[in-house]
């Protein structure tokens, strides 16, 4: 009798076991990209903290020193952006640094940034939006620099 018993205890305990499984992984939600986004979601100033280490001179083969930047991005809705940030490389550090350019956002809240003229020429990144506009995640996709930053809408 007890042979039986557990015989039987086992096998709901494996029915059940099997059920819960197949069923569990309907039962997760995926997770995607915030969708909704356009070129007019940045818009205003962010203000952005950028730790990052560069290549002297971006050379790629150079060593990397470190460097970081502070400041504010001001996007215009339209696809126009403008900086103006303080920069440290190394220890020497840069006032009043600017630059502008142009931007692009997908539907998926991803996209790229890339300053064309000022001290900040030749700047590129890749950017996500969060929080439909709240806040920029970013990362430097120019040779010679690695970094990533995270800009605020103040």
């Amino acid at each position: 009798m007890k042979r039986i018993v557990s015989g039987f205890l086992a096998l709901a305990v494996s029915a059940t076991l099997v059920f819960v499984v197949t069923n569990w992984k309907h039962g997760v939600t995926p997770v995607h990209a915030q969708g909704g986004c356009s070129i007019a979601t940045l818009t205003s100033a962010y203000a952005f903290r950028d730790p990052a280490f560069v290549a002297p001179g971006h050379s790629v083969n150079g060593a990397e020193v470190p460097a970081a930047a502070v400041g504010v991005f001001s996007f215009d809705g339209l696809g126009g952006v403008s900086a103006s940030y303080t920069l440290v490389i190394n220890g020497a550090i840069s006032t009043s640094q600017t630059g502008s350019g142009t931007y692009t956002v997908n539907s998926d809240c991803t996209g790229s940034v890339s300053f064309t003229t000022g001290d900040a020429a030749g700047l590129t990144f890749n950017i996500i939006i969060i929080g439909g506009g709240t806040e920029i995640f970013g990362i430097h996709t120019s040779p010679g620099i690695t970094g990533a930053f995270d800009a605020k809408k103040q």
